[in-house]
């Protein structure tokens, strides 16, 4: 049966919006300052740390979180679960604002960034280099998940002939959209292979483009359930408990074969000791494992699964502790050597919540303005003329 996909409709301009609009503004302000002054002026940013909260939020961190378009995508075209269909388009948008805002704080982050168009030129590219391979496929993906996303602008603007010609060929960029997160998002984790050394032993081993790669699609279905529900609960919108019951049964299995294969790295190479010494790292080690058990725990209750708020806590653990677990291995569990310190100024931290404030800003108009969420069916009433038991639960704590 073909979706019937329809704006959202209601206020756009809120006390929320504008809220978001301000904070928006100073971000503009301090990236008008780095462009202006040079990217020492807002940022802490050294040789001991090239890569700072920008790097290490908007394109590791970011990029996974915004994975929730390919893990729809794995489970609707490889393992053909037609059932979550009406849940792509929305996956889609928020993998679209998603990388295009890291492929946009690139710009901010590299120094020399009037060159940075060298990155395409063949003359200038080392085809044994890491880094090539992440900026080429997140460019090209980049790309890839807004032709996927076009059917609803097209809709919109009804563009009919243009609409046709593009789903005669989305077959095509939906097999790439399927290829490329899987090269790019493990390829993000060798690049701490490289760095060695400086990386603790507890995130250091020679399979982190694994581990990468099964948090990221970890953390692309636990946005996909909190996004649902943040439309739900602040949207207006019928909570879809059946379908997000069944999404949060694949993430345990996920996250328990993620943490099978961790621990078990750190026991054979012997670096599980690396807990027992002095530190905050194995401190953090320690959350991040509780925050996946926290998890693994609730999603594996099928009772608890059907349950708005158990399902949007054990959501919002999982992307916590995939963004904890990035945090660590690029920035926390980072040693340059002695005499390099690091911690995020105001210009950085501000320029990132920017991004995140302009990214929600978007997806606000988009769900609003045009086709993305799947209408919902009308509601039926009982002969007492009342409605039946609908799924319109309070989830505690994220009302906003």
């Amino acid at each position: 049966m073909t979706e019937v996909y329809r704006p959202l409709g209601g206020r756009l301009l809120t006390r929320q919006f504008y809220f978001l609009g301000v904070i928006v503004l100073i971000g503009a302000y301090f990236t008008l300052r780095r462009f202006i002054f040079g990217i020492g002026d807002v940022s802490n940013l050294s040789d001991g740390f090239p890569w700072g909260i920008w790097i290490t939020y908007d394109v590791v961190t970011g990029t996974a979180v915004a994975c929730g378009g390919y893990a729809m995508a794995l489970l609707v075209y490889i393992f053909n679960r037609g059932q979550f269909h009406p849940m792509i388009r929305v996956a889609l948008l928020a993998s679209a604002f998603g990388y295009t805002l890291a492929g946009a704080s690139i710009i901010v982050d590299v120094g020399r960034y009037w060159q940075l168009y060298n990155v395409f030129l063949p003359q200038y590219m080392n085809l044994n280099s890491v880094m090539l391979e992440v900026a080429l496929c997140v460019t090209l993906y980049t790309l890839v998940l807004w032709i996927e996303f076009s059917p609803a602008i097209l809709e919109a603007m009804k563009a009919n002939r243009a609409l046709r010609l593009v789903r005669h060929a989305l077959f095509f960029f939906i097999g790439l959209g399927i290829l490329l997160p899987t090269m790019h998002q493990s390829s993000l984790g060798s690049l701490l292979i490289i760095a060695g050394h400086k990386v603790h032993p507890l995130w250091q081993t020679p399979i982190i483009p694994l581990l990468f790669l099964i948090t990221a699609i970890a953390m692309g279905y636990g946005m996909v359930v909190f996004e649902s529900l943040y439309a739900a609960v602040n949207l207006g919108r019928r909570l879809e408990t059946d379908l997000l019951s069944r999404v949060g049964a694949i993430i345990p299995w996920l996250l328990i074969a993620y943490l099978v294969i961790r621990i078990g790295e750190l026991a054979l190479s012997g670096d599980l000791a690396h807990l027992w010494q002095p530190g905050l790292e194995p401190w953090l080690f320690a959350v991040e494992v509780a925050l996946f058990l926290y998890a693994i725990l609730i999603l594996l209750d099928a009772e608890k699964r059907r349950r708005p708020t158990q399902l949007f806590w054990s959501a919002l653990a999982v992307v916590l502790a995939g963004a904890l677990y990035r945090f660590d291995a690029f920035l926390v569990a980072y040693d340059p050597g002695p005499g390099w310190h690091y911690f995020p100024a105001v210009g950085e931290m501000m320029i990132t919540l920017a991004i995140i404030a302009f990214e929600i800003m978007a997806y606000l108009f988009f769900v609003k303005k045009t086709p993305i969420l799947a209408a919902e069916p009308h509601a039926k009433y009982t002969t007492t003329g009342q409605a039946p038991h609908s799924q319109h639960t309070t989830i505690r704590g994220a009302s906003a």
